[in-house]
């Protein structure tokens, strides 16, 4: 076996192309057969009228079309085609020597719209507590949530779940909380945005974001801390602006000193 080729997540109806490569050094080959949880559906053997046959599984729609003895295609995957893939390929009589090897397949039912945001309020102040929930739509598997705070990744501290509810339709839905007390570093220039992310896998990703204003107090701290840090620099300026003309009037004065020395000695 050379390599085995089996898409760790696809997405529900999809086409699946699996591929499974060997060398047979010098042996003749007997049959390669391919399995789902152990249970045969797809058996290529050249020396047989058919090459190829396929055996009734729940979840498998082989393509014959499309397989060959080093490809298997599997049409309109569903939720029941997830499951782990196996390839055996087989040499002729009479040692019939034997390798194989296997891969773990998921389906995956994208959501239907992006991830929601409730119980947030467009405007908070220092000591205000943020309680709000991020809610991912039914899929399966369930979404991955994640909160950010200006950009950045929230504590830890601050989340609270996730919760997976499954719906009526054997989807899941995920829920993960964000809570915690403002502070006057959760405000930029007197704005805090809080987003949202869900992903499945690397098969989706979306997010929504939601814009919360501080009162005028956040605002007037953050302006005043902006001008001392301006006034801070100025003033480090003026400092060094101070030593060189400090230092270039002591060198003409040592110059000067100098040059009258020389001249009562002449």
């Amino acid at each position: 076996m050379t390599s085995l080729q089996i898409p760790e997540h696809v997405i529900l109806n999809e086409t699946v192309r699996m591929q499974c490569n060997f060398n047979l050094d010098k042996e003749q080959l007997y049959a390669v057969k391919w399995y789902k949880d152990g249970h045969e559906f797809y058996r290529y053997t050249p020396k047989d009228k058919p090459r190829s046959l396929t055996f009734p599984l729940r979840g498998v729609n082989v393509n014959r079309l499309q397989s060959n003895q080093t490809v298997v295609v599997l049409n309109n995957v569903n939720l029941r085609s997830s499951g782990r893939y196996r390839c055996e390929v087989s040499g002729e009589a009479p040692a019939f020597e034997t390798v194989s090897d296997h891969g773990d397949m998921t389906v995956v039912v994208l959501p239907n719209e992006g991830p929601q945001i409730t119980g947030g309020r467009p405007k908070y102040q220092v000591d205000d507590v943020v309680r709000m929930d991020c809610t991912s739509a039914p899929s399966k598997p369930g979404a991955l949530l994640s909160w950010f705070i200006n950009d950045e990744p929230a504590d830890p501290e601050y989340l609270r779940g996730p919760e997976i509810v499954v719906d009526d339709n054997g989807l899941d839905v995920a829920t993960l909380g964000l809570e915690f007390r403002v502070e006057n570093k959760h405000f930029r220039q007197g704005d805090m945005k809080l987003k949202c992310l869900a992903t499945i896998a690397t098969v989706y990703k979306q997010s929504n974001e939601e814009s919360v204003v501080g009162d005028e107090s956040v605002l007037k701290t953050s302006i005043m801390e902006s001008r001392e840090t301006r006034a801070q620099s100025h003033i480090r300026e003026d400092l060094t602006d101070g030593t060189a003309s400090i230092a270039v009037e002591w060198t003409i004065f040592v110059v000067g000193l100098v040059l009258l020395t020389s001249i009562a000695i002449a």
